[in-house]
C-alpha cells in the first residue's frame, strides 16, 4: 500500500523507489503483487505516464486513510519511549513571559536539553494559535472558544499594589471607597467607564461598586508599563499576581486592600486538537503544571505571603 501510494504521488516507479530507498524493480513487483491480490488493475501503464483506473482512484483514497491510521498507531507506541527533542513554538502574553516563564526556563532546559524553544510574545492572546504548539492564555470573563485541548495551569488574582513610600505619603486605603482620593493606575481605556467592583474576600458580603472619578496620572493597556509606574511610586496599580509576585516578596510593592477581592483570571496551556501530541509538547505542558500547580489557590500570592484576608 505504501509503495502504491508513493508511486502515484511521485508520478513514477523509479522516483517512488528512490524515495523509499528500494530498487525500481522491487517497487514494480510489489504493485503488481498488490493488483494480483486484489484481482483488479489499479494503474494503467504507458511508456510516458501512469494513470489510475477507476478502481485505483477509489482504492487510493481508502489506502491513504489506512496508512494515516497505521502512522497514528505507531506514534502511540512511540510516545511512551520517545525523547523530547526539536523546536517547540509557544505563544505567550508578555506579562507571563517576562515575570514567570523566563525565570523557570533554565530548569526546563536542564530537564530537556534537546528541546529548542521559540517564544512569540503577543500583547493579546485570547485563543489558541494553530501555528504554535502551545498557546498560554490568560482567561478573563470571556470564555475560550475553538477546537483545542486546554490544561489549566493556575488561577491568579488581580490585586492592587503600590510602593510603601507612596502609601506612607498618601495613606493606606481601608475600604474600596478610599481609592477615590488616590492616583490609580488601571489598564482601562479612557473611553470606558472607570468602575471597579469589589467583593469581600471572606465571602458573604455585598459587592462594592467604586467609580474612580479622579483623572489617573497614567492610562495604558500595557501591563508592564503599569508595573514599572507602580514601582516608581506613581500610584496604586491593578496587577495580576503572577506579575506582582517578586515585587511583593521583596517588599518593593505592598498589597492594598487584601481583604477585598477584585478579579480572578485563569491561565491555560492550550494545544491544537491532534490525535497524538509530540513528546516535546507534552513535556512542556507537564512542566508548566508541575511548576505552577493546578489547584484553585493562587500560587503567586501564596509564595509572596499576600493571600486575601
Amino acid at each position: 500500500m505504501r509503495v502504491f501510494s508513493r508511486v502515484i504521488d511521485a508520478g513514477g516507479f523509479a522516483k517512488a523507489a528512490n524515495a523509499l530507498d528500494i530498487a525500481p524493480a522491487v517497487a514494480t513487483r510489489l504493485v503488481a503483487e498488490l493488483e494480483e491480490h486484489l484481482g483488479a488493475r489499479l494503474i494503467n501503464r504507458t511508456t510516458r505516464r501512469l494513470a489510475l483506473t477507476d478502481v485505483g482512484e477509489e482504492y487510493l483514497e481508502r489506502v491513504r486513510s489506512i496508512l494515516s491510521e497505521v502512522d497514528d498507531a505507531e506514534a502511540v507506541a512511540g510516545i511512551a519511549t520517545a525523547e523530547a527533542r526539536g523546536r517547540l513554538c509557544v505563544l505567550v502574553p508578555p506579562g507571563f513571559a517576562v515575570h514567570q516563564l523566563a525565570k523557570h526556563l533554565p530548569r526546563f532546559r536542564a530537564l530537556h536539553p534537546k528541546v529548542s524553544l521559540e517564544l512569540t510574545v503577543s500583547a493579546s492572546v485570547e485563543t489558541p494559535d494553530e501555528n504554535h504548539d502551545v498557546t498560554i492564555i490568560v482567561q478573563r470573563a470571556k470564555p475560550i472558544e475553538g477546537a483545542f485541548i486546554a490544561r489549566r495551569i493556575a488561577t491568579a488574582e488581580v490585586v492592587l499594589c503600590a510602593t510603601p513610600e507612596y502609601l506612607d505619603q498618601h495613606g493606606r486605603p481601608r475600604h474600596p471607597r478610599d481609592l477615590a482620593s488616590h492616583d490609580t493606575l488601571m489598564p482601562i481605556p479612557p473611553s470606558e467607564q472607570r468602575e471597579l467592583t469589589f467583593t469581600p474576600a471572606w465571602g458573604g458580603g455585598d459587592p462594592e461598586l467604586v467609580e474612580l472619578q479622579k483623572l489617573p496620572p497614567l492610562m495604558t493597556m500595557h501591563s508592564d508599563t503599569l508595573y514599572a509606574a507602580a514601582l516608581a511610586g506613581m500610584g496604586i496599580a491593578g496587577l495580576p499576581s503572577f506579575m506582582a509576585e517578586d515585587a511583593l516578596m521583596e517588599q518593593a510593592l505592598e498589597r492594598v486592600l487584601p481583604q477585598w477581592h477584585m478579579r480572578t483570571v485563569t491561565l491555560f496551556a492550550a494545544m491544537p486538537t491532534r490525535k497524538h501530541v509530540p513528546m516535546r509538547t507534552r513535556a512542556f505542558v507537564d512542566f508548566l503544571l508541575a511548576t505552577f500547580g493546578q489547584n484553585q489557590r493562587d500560587p503567586w500570592l501564596a509564595a509572596a505571603g499576600c493571600e486575601s484576608c
